[in-house]
């Protein structure tokens, strides 16, 4: 699979479980309900489905003051989403609108590919984004 596909179900899986708790769940639940529909219709309502009971699992883990639970069920839905990508590689741009939409702060970072080359003593300090370097 695509690392940059992959780090798209990462982040819909949080995006979507962050969003169930909130005024914006509706729209979240009908998007990933239309992207089942248009990629996976015999899945459709079963996913309807499933989104409502996380929905309800995330509302009761709040209340109980349960902070574990969001990120399992956000794990649970990187799962399913990613599973939703390697069998059906072209609702990735659905997926990335969906999430852009849904969540704008939310957008996929562009990979990041470095190369480096040491020898004799020298270091080499890489990083994606931050990085703190503390010599001794």
């Amino acid at each position: 699979m695509d690392p940059e596909a992959a780090l798209l179900a990462g982040t819909a899986g949080a995006t979507l479980v962050s969003l169930l708790t909130t005024e914006a769940w509706q729209r979240a639940r009908d998007g990933i309900c239309l992207l089942w529909r248009r990629a996976q219709p015999e899945r459709a309502e079963a996913v309807a489905a499933e989104l409502d009971t996380t929905r309800s699992d995330l509302l009761a883990a709040e209340v109980a003051g349960d902070p574990d639970t969001r990120d399992e069920l956000a794990a649970e839905w990187q799962g399913r989403i990613r599973r939703l990508l390697v069998t059906r590689p072209e609702a990735t741009d659905a997926l990335r609108r969906l999430i852009d939409d849904l969540d704008p702060t939310a957008s996929v970072v562009s990979t990041v590919t470095q190369r480096a080359t040491a020898s004799g003593e020298a270091r080499i300090y890489q990083a994606g984004r931050d990085q703190n370097v503390t010599r001794r």
